[in-house]
C-alpha cells in the first residue's frame, strides 16, 4: 500500500513537471524522485496508458502533446496563502507589466479556489501588506515582460536610454540577463551593438522599447560567471 501511494504521489509531481516545463529528461525525474530511470520509463507508460499523449524527442526527453491541457492544479490552504504573499511583493515591484501579469495570473487562481479557502485568503490579505506598496512613489518600470520574451527567444531590442546624466540615446541591444538590484530596480544586462560589449539598462530609464525580428547568438558566458566578473564573488 505504501509502494502505491509512493507511485501515486510521484506520478502527480511528474505531470505537474510535464504541465510547467517543456522538456524533462528521465534523468532528472530518476534524480528528483530517487528512483531509476527504468522506473521513470514505466511511470510514463502509465500515464500513457491513462490517456496523457506523451511526446518522447530523442536525446531531449519528454514533453507532453502541445494540445494537451491538464485539468487546473488544486491549491491547498498555505499555497493559496504564499500565493497572496508573492502578489503583494510583486506589486511593490518597480515595473508595472510585471504587477498588471501577475493580478491576471492571480486572478485566475482565485477563480478556482473552493469557496473555503478563498474565504481565507481574502482575510489573511486585509491583514498583511508590503510597505513599498503604499509608500514609494518613485517611477516605475514597464517593460519588464516584454524584455523577458525577447530574452527568452534571443531577438534584438531597441531602446530609447536616459541615463543618469540626463543623455538620451537610441541603442539596439541583445538581452542577456535581468536582475533586481538594492533598490529594488529592475536591470537589464545586454550586449550593446553600440558599444560591443555587456551593459546594464536601468528599466526606469527606458522610456521607449520595441522588439525587433533580428535574431542574435547567446553570449557564451553564464549569468553566474557574469556576476562574479562584475560584482566578484
Amino acid at each position: 500500500m505504501d509502494n502505491d501511494i509512493k507511485r501515486l504521489t510521484r506520478l502527480t509531481a511528474i505531470l505537474t513537471q510535464l504541465q510547467s516545463k517543456r522538456l524533462i529528461t528521465a534523468r532528472k525525474l530518476a534524480d528528483k524522485f530517487g528512483v531509476s530511470n527504468r522506473t521513470i520509463y514505466r511511470d510514463m507508460k502509465t500515464l500513457e496508458r491513462a490517456g496523457v499523449p506523451i511526446v518522447i524527442e530523442e536525446g531531449k526527453g519528454f514533453r507532453i502533446m502541445d494540445s494537451y491541457r491538464l485539468p487546473p492544479i488544486m491549491f491547498t490552504e498555505e499555497e493559496a496563502n504564499a500565493l497572496l504573499t508573492a502578489e503583494l511583493i510583486i506589486q511593490s515591484s518597480k515595473d508595472s507589466s510585471l504587477i498588471q501579469l501577475f493580478s491576471e495570473v492571480t486572478g485566475k487562481v482565485r477563480s478556482v479556489l473552493p469557496d473555503i479557502i478563498l474565504s481565507k485568503t481574502e482575510r489573511l490579505e486585509q491583514k498583511m501588506g508590503v510597505s513599498n506598496t503604499y509608500i514609494d512613489q518613485t517611477p516605475k518600470s514597464k517593460y519588464l515582460i516584454d524584455i523577458q520574451k525577447a530574452l527568452v527567444d534571443c531577438l534584438v531590442i531597441r531602446i530609447d536610454y536616459t541615463n543618469k546624466a540626463g543623455q538620451c540615446t537610441q541603442r539596439s541591444v541583445e538581452p542577456f540577463a535581468i536582475y533586481s538590484n538594492q533598490y529594488n530596480e529592475w536591470v537589464l544586462v545586454a550586449f550593446c551593438q553600440l558599444r560591443q560589449q555587456l551593459r546594464s539598462f536601468s528599466l526606469v530609464n527606458i522610456d521607449k522599447l520595441l522588439i525587433t525580428n533580428a535574431g542574435f547568438e547567446p553570449q557564451k558566458i553564464t549569468f553566474t560567471e557574469y556576476l562574479n566578473k562584475a560584482f566578484g564573488n
